[in-house]
């Protein structure tokens, strides 16, 4: 990790204020100390009043906690988003197209451009995807890329997110608490709007409607439920795009139909988004003992009587050692460049790889293949000697379980203390929706920002939490 401090969205290198952020900075000068701190509390009682929580999974059972909410924007130009744009449309088609290849001709790994065994190995691809097109070609209808910085121009990409990427209820909820408490900051600062995400997303899965669709699309949302970590948004999303929020048992297949049962008997679903993972959708094809999913789906789907949002089997795409590959998947789709770069990855399958893992993880970021939520990772310069001992012993067990990353200098935001502004580390999870009409990508996106003074992990279930992204007009 370098000795140099990091790049600043708000002064750079050193004192100056960058351009975006130079009305926020007057009006946060003329602003009483008192006030702010006064709207801060007043920003975390509406959360609360809300509801707007999230379960952390400890050992011994589910916590509910209410995400941390920052009052200072992040500020990205106009020019800035143009190209951070340009290259997530780029890896959404690239990824739509690498999940077609893969279930059909597998024409990326008789090419030579990807091993077989990265697919035949995956416990994320599905054989029951073999030959099935989703209605409209499309995959990935929801994908949340997870953006890191590290320079004035320096942007990464640290993953792509294809299964069920969260996070869009906390974007809608941000703006909407900032235009409460700083309604003059709008008028000061011509920011793009996000709040027409839900229907973007209604009309986006719309258009992916079934053969069997015969009228007005009808769209439903299936979450696991209450417990789950992000039922929140499940049912945010649900009331926002004016569609029915459903569970497993809500549901049953009725005339090659899979149906929701309403006050007027059971009614046919066209377009459904699911929460719910691969392995619990349905009972009859993968786990038995799912009681999350509708028995009987994945025929319907096969037989084109229903479009899963997200398709099953896209997580093979999100995979943290396919994403070592996503330079190689661009390129051999599009034709050209990966426009946003990959951090370098070491795949610890490799001996090779592994070898250079054990001799320098104090250095690097190790992470589970599968993992998710900053959970089963290794930040190695923060870790103890234990804790790196302990991390040692589960690379040589099972070393194609990890891969490792170099410690990024991750670039840092204000956020507000007691004592004024302080930089912290974000990172920033941007929604793309994808229809057959094209990729819709909404201005701005989830910014996740680490409390912790120095600390990396921006995830909330590890402590962090949440800013307003704004995208600024030309």
């Amino acid at each position: 990790m370098s000795d140099n401090p990091p790049f600043d969205e708000m002064h750079g290198h050193g004192q100056t204020l960058r351009a975006p952020y130079e009305k926020y900075d007057t009006w946060f000068k003329d602003e009483d100390p008192k006030r702010l701190h006064k709207k801060a509390d007043q920003a975390e009682a509406l959360f609360r009043l809300s509801g707007i929580t999230f379960n952390v999974y400890s050992q011994a059972e589910a916590e509910e906690r209410l995400i941390p909410f920052d009052i200072v924007p992040r500020v990205i130009a106009a020019r800035e988003w143009a190209r951070l744009s340009r290259g997530i449309e780029q890896r959404v088609q690239a990824v739509n197209a690498f999940l077609h290849d893969i279930y059909h001709g597998q024409e990326i790994i008789k090419a030579g451009r990807l091993p077989a065994e990265m697919i035949a190995k995956n416990d994320a691809f599905l054989p029951e995807m073999i030959g099935v097109t989703p209605p409209g070609g499309v995959y990935t209808h929801i994908v949340g890329t997870d953006l890191v910085r590290t320079g004035e121009d320096e942007f990464f990409v640290l993953e792509d997110n294809a299964r069920t990427p969260s996070g869009v209820s906390y974007m809608l909820e941000n703006r909407e608490t900032m235009l409460q408490m700083f309604p003059e900051l709008f008028s000061q600062n011509r920011v793009r709007p996000v709040s027409n995400y839900p229907r973007s997303l209604r009309r986006s899965l719309a258009a992916c409607a079934p053969p069997a669709c015969t009228g007005k699309p009808v769209v439903a949302i299936l979450t696991p439920g209450i417990h789950n970590s992000a039922y929140f948004e499940h049912s945010f999303l649900a009331d926002q795009m004016g569609c029915e929020l459903v569970e497993g048992h809500d549901l049953r297949v009725v005339d090659g139909r899979v149906a929701m049962r309403t006050t007027q008997g059971y009614k046919a679903i066209d377009v459904l988004y699911r929460r719910v993972d691969d392995d619990f959708l349905d009972p009859m094809t993968f786990r038995p003992d799912s009681m999350l999913g509708v028995p009987g789906i994945m025929d319907v789907y096969r037989a084109g009587g229903i479009t899963i949002a997200n398709a099953p089997g896209t997580g093979v795409s999100d995979d943290k050692a396919i994403y070592s590959y996503m330079p190689e998947i661009v390129e051999f789709y599009t034709g050209e460049k990966a426009l946003l770069k990959n951090v370098p990855t070491w795949r610890c399958s490799d001996a090779d790889s592994l070898a250079y893992v054990l001799d320098n993880l104090s250095e690097l970021v190790v992470k589970e293949v599968h993992g998710s939520g900053g959970y089963g990772m290794l930040v190695g310069p923060a870790a103890s000697k234990k804790e790196i001992a302990a991390f040692r012993d589960k690379l040589k067990t099972r070393p194609g379980n990890y891969i490792a990353q170099p410690t990024l200098s991750l670039s840092t935001v204000p956020i507000f203390t007691k004592q004024g502004l302080a930089p912290r580390h974000v990172d920033l999870r941007p929604f793309a929706l994808m229809s057959p009409g094209g990729i819709d990508i909404t201005p701005g996106g989830l910014t996740r920002v680490a409390l912790q003074k120095g600390s990396l992990v921006v995830n909330s279930s590890q402590g962090g939490g949440t800013k307003d992204t704004w995208v600024l007009e030309e």
